[in-house]
């Protein structure tokens, strides 16, 4: 019988390389999918990892298979599997050696089942449990290797370890730690809040709207990460979010723009330096926010879904260009307030002042720079090239990396009656004037 073109087997599971790397470790909820008239030849399910204790449940329903051929499809070449990052490229070779193989037959998979095990019709169903024996991170595929045929099924997964106790435990071996590690960042942000709000009353007279900003900011951070910290125990625990992630999606929302608008507001030198925003600085708030929809739209359907839909790379994609086009975006009204400050300093006769604002904003400059780099480059390095079992750390990393920047714009731009940086002594203006003539202050 003939079988799907090898070459486009080859590129769907080198295709779905790269993905399962983007691809999070999954948070492996106990999920009912439909799957209808699909004609995919490889359709991924979920990644997870599994310990020694690991488990997989798989059950397909009123499985249908509709094929253009005359010749009814082999029922054993459509099914179930499980396999690793390790042995995908040992697939793709023999794939290469063999044009004729189906990827249920390597040696280097898991097969789960067949729809040979199928019951008769009008249920044509099947459920099975396997244990996984081999601890690691496997990927839950479907294959369809009969040629022009579109399967039609309703599917449920259940990938969950097993604890010492003998409880289900539905979160990945590189995950489990995240609902305790969640939970912990938030008491830190509580208390950042406090300490902000403390600070704002402390210095009433110095406080502008941008401070007021800012604390909606942090709070947002903390319920984010509380709503995050009880989404993953509930899944956890549970295998189901119970709502949380609702919750999760909407705070994380006003925190990505929030977090945005503050360091685009700061970046113009609004409020506490004038009280307007330019029509270029408008512009860039404007192509901002709803790039910033259109990216947690993304993270909602990548995060709810899971790459078996067939526009989950699409989506993902989508996500990333928003992501940096917007990080892209934010640095400009940076750059503008920096030359706008070396422009005027030259001509106001302010030196020390006009010094003190571009060390500020430079040095805001950096640090905003240096928070995009790490956490969108080095924290994807970490998750790529973390063991599985240690997955968290990426969030540990990330998540610290985001308090130090938080931290560090916080205490740069704190309310204060006699700032260092705006209210120098008079002494200081000719020493700055002569660094004013020396400092390019060039990005």
């Amino acid at each position: 019988m003939a079988r799907p073109p090898p070459l486009l087997l080859l590129l769907l599971l080198h295709a779905a390389l790269p993905v399962l790397l983007l691809l999070s470790p999954a948070v492996a909820e106990i999920k009912t999918l439909t799957i209808a008239s699909d004609p995919r030849p490889m359709i991924l399910f979920e990644k997870f990892g599994f310990t020694v204790s690991g488990h997989v449940n798989v059950s397909a329903s009123s499985v249908s298979v509709a094929s253009s051929l005359p010749v009814a499809p082999d029922p054993s070449h459509l099914g179930f599997f499980l396999l690793s990052d390790e042995s995908l490229l040992q697939v793709l070779l023999e794939l290469q050696r063999d044009p004729r193989a189906c990827v249920l037959q390597s040696r280097y998979v898991t097969l789960l089942f067949t729809f040979r095990e199928l019951s008769p019709p009008p249920h044509a169903s099947y459920a099975g449990g396997y244990p996984v024996t081999s601890p690691n991170e496997y990927s839950l595929f479907f294959a369809n290797c009969a040629p022009e045929s579109r399967v039609s099924m309703e599917v449920r997964t259940e990938l969950f370890n097993l604890d010492l106790d003998g409880s289900k435990d539905f979160l990945s071996a590189g995950q489990t730690q995240l609902p305790s590690l969640f939970f912990l960042f938030s008491l830190v942000y509580l208390a950042f809040v406090g300490f902000w709000i403390y600070n704002c009353h402390s210095n009433r007279r110095s406080v502008h709207r941008i401070h007021l900003l800012m604390a909606g900011l942090l709070l947002m951070k903390a319920l984010n990460l509380i709503c995050a910290a009880e989404d993953k125990h509930y899944i956890k625990v549970t295998g189901t979010p119970h709502g949380w992630d609702i919750l999760f999606y909407i705070f994380q929302f006003l925190r990505v723009i929030l977090l945005f608008t503050v360091i685009v507001l700061i970046g113009t030198g609004w409020s506490f330096l004038k009280p307007f925003l330019q029509e270029r600085e408008k512009k860039v708030l404007m192509i901002v926010i709803p790039l910033q929809v259109l990216a947690n739209l993304a993270s909602v359907v990548i995060g709810e879904t899971g790459p078996f839909i067939r526009d989950w790379v699409t989506w993902n994609q989508v996500f990333l260009l928003v992501d940096i086009i917007c990080c892209c975006a934010i640095i400009f009204p940076i750059v503008w307030s920096i030359r706008s400050l070396r422009e005027t300093s030259k001509t106001d006769g302010k030196a020390a002042r006009n010094l003190a604002k571009l060390q500020l904003f430079r040095q805001f400059y950096i640090v905003v720079i240096g928070y995009l780099y790490f956490t969108r480059i080095v924290v994807f390095a970490l998750r790529t090239i973390a063991a599985y079992k240690y997955q968290w750390v990426s969030n540990a990393a990330e998540e610290t990396a985001s308090l130090a920047f938080y931290a560090v714009m916080f205490y740069m731009f704190r309310p204060v009656e006699r700032n260092e940086y705006f209210a120098l002594d008079e002494e200081e203006e000719k020493e700055a004037e002569m660094a004013l003539r020396e400092e390019e202050f060039e990005l």
